[in-house]
């Protein structure tokens, strides 16, 4: 006999209010995601070090069309504010002091994973498409590729990219920022 208890739903509202009542720290490595507060892995220095080659190698080219933003929280929806490893956003004078960025925000959104690599394509790809996130970047670092998520909809990207090792990629909203993305599997 199968059993469905009732389940509490939370919103970002909620969530924020468990910090500001130091339930939760901003030290604490969660997110939330449709409604629960979901742990993520521990940042380990393959990961780390991905993100860090993602940031020096993008930077050059931004200039005044998109800020970087690293691991830092994104607006979806009342259930859901996950944190992506990197996103290039559209520039803001204040910077999203008085919200977090959105979907809409969003040019170019970065995962990282390297234990997490199942829930990143079956849980947060498909939110992000969902939300109309234009472009997703995927680095599984254990099967050191590159997956390309364009194309959102509601029932998730309908376009899948796998560049070869040798291959530069560029954000669709940004060509001019072409990267080398092999190498920041290999740093």
């Amino acid at each position: 006999m199968t059993v469905t208890l009732p389940r509490h739903r939370l919103t970002v509202a909620d969530y924020h209010k468990m910090g500001e009542m130091g339930i939760l720290s901003e030290d604490d490595r969660v997110e939330m995601i449709e409604g629960e507060i979901i742990d993520m892995a521990p940042i380990g220095s393959a990961h780390a070090a991905c993100v860090r080659y993602l940031l020096h190698s993008f930077a050059p080219h931004l200039g005044e069309a998109a800020m970087l933003d690293i691991q830092n929280p994104l607006r979806l929806s009342d259930y859901s504010e996950p944190q992506p490893d990197m996103m290039l956003l559209k520039p803001r004078s204040d910077f999203y002091r008085r919200v977090h960025p959105q979907a809409q925000d969003v040019l170019l959104l970065v995962e990282v994973a390297e234990t997490s690599v199942a829930y990143d394509r079956e849980v947060k790809i498909p939110l992000y498409a969902c939300h109309q996130i234009p472009e997703t970047w995927l680095f599984d670092l254990k099967a050191q590729r590159l997956e390309i998520f364009l194309d959102p909809s509601s029932e998730g990207y309908k376009k899948i990219l796998r560049p070869g090792r040798g291959e530069r990629v560029a954000p669709g909203l940004l060509p001019e920022a072409i990267i080398n993305w092999a190498e920041a599997l290999s740093n």
